[in-house]
């Protein structure tokens, strides 16, 4: 199918990929974050008609092997097909990873689903307990969704952490009951608006170190879900985690089947996450947006780009 873009969202992904030398060509349609309203539909499409509002996955595999048919298509061995390409006025999308808004879900809602449904991913692979006491490392969209999701799925005391305090408000309103600057006292913090060491750590900042801080700060037989993105090598000290005997989990993605509950929490009236998006920019300020988040100049929590501004 073809949708008109109605709002593409910009993930740190994009600001790390784009930073990495090589890792995008030169002048790439990039962005992964994105609703809009199908214009277009391919020979063989049902479910779908033009003017229906949508999300989708930005990506597809082949539909027929166990990957595809489990709900897990990012994982397809035949070949995964990028939609990517949301910072454009138009976009192609698979119809078999598409999903249709509900009336109550607006389309700033849609381009929301995408990064709400990395946090919910690596909340369900923790596997937490109920009453889990959770650490949160990192404040940025992907960790308040997180603990959006850490809250509404049983956890106990959740901490928020971060080197600056600018999303500490945010990081409570999405779940969070104390905010902990990192720094030299961060471990007697945390102990202590936790009530003891974390069960589960969520990484989630996807800087050099951040692996071993998680480590150090779990409890003995906890475990760590890293949902940062380094795109750097991160060395660890596996004695300490073999002492503490820690479950180290990487998330990637999410399941066509997490895509759809996150959409779904917004029709349950779960919109705490709207208060995410702190700008909304033309199109055509994108690559400027993104040059100012690789200089560590911006303050907002999630950007979305909308071409009919």
């Amino acid at each position: 199918m073809v949708l008109k873009v109605h709002q593409c969202g910009i993930c740190g992904s994009d600001v790390h990929l784009t930073k990495e030398h090589g890792f995008y060509p030169e002048n790439s349609i990039i962005g992964h974050e994105f609703s809009g309203e199908v214009v277009a539909v391919g020979k063989g499409v049902s479910g779908f008609r033009t003017g229906d509002r949508v999300t989708a996955l930005a990506a597809a595999g082949c539909g027929a092997c166990e990957a595809c048919l489990q709900g897990t298509p990012l994982f397809c061995p035949n070949g995964i097909k990028n939609y990517a390409g949301g910072f454009a006025d138009y976009i192609r999308v698979s119809a078999s990873t598409s999903l249709l808004l509900p009336q109550s879900v607006s389309m700033e809602d849609g381009a929301l689903v995408e990064p709400l449904s990395v946090g919910l991913h690596g909340v369900a692979l923790a596997k937490m307990e109920p009453g889990a006491k959770v650490l949160v490392l990192g404040a940025g969209s992907i960790g308040l969704a997180a603990i959006h999701w850490a809250r509404k799925l049983g956890a106990g005391k959740i901490v928020a952490m971060s080197r600056s305090a600018r999303r500490a408000e945010m990081a409570g309103t999405m779940g969070a009951d104390a905010f902990v600057c990192s720094g030299e006292s961060e471990f007697a913090d945390v102990q202590a608006a936790l009530g003891g060491q974390p069960d589960v750590v969520f990484e989630c900042v996807g800087v050099t170190g951040a692996l071993q801080q998680s480590i150090n700060h779990v409890r003995t037989n906890g475990t760590v879900v890293s949902l940062g993105f380094c795109t750097k090598p991160d060395g660890v000290i596996p004695a300490i985690s073999t002492f503490k005997q820690v479950t180290l989990i990487f998330s990637m993605a999410y399941s066509i089947d997490e895509f759809r509950f996150a959409l779904n929490a917004f029709d349950r009236g779960h919109v705490e996450p709207r208060l995410m998006v702190s700008k909304t920019i033309p199109l055509e300020e994108v690559p400027a947006m993104i040059e100012k988040m690789h200089k560590g100049e911006s303050t907002d929590v999630k950007v979305h780009a909308r071409p009919d501004l």
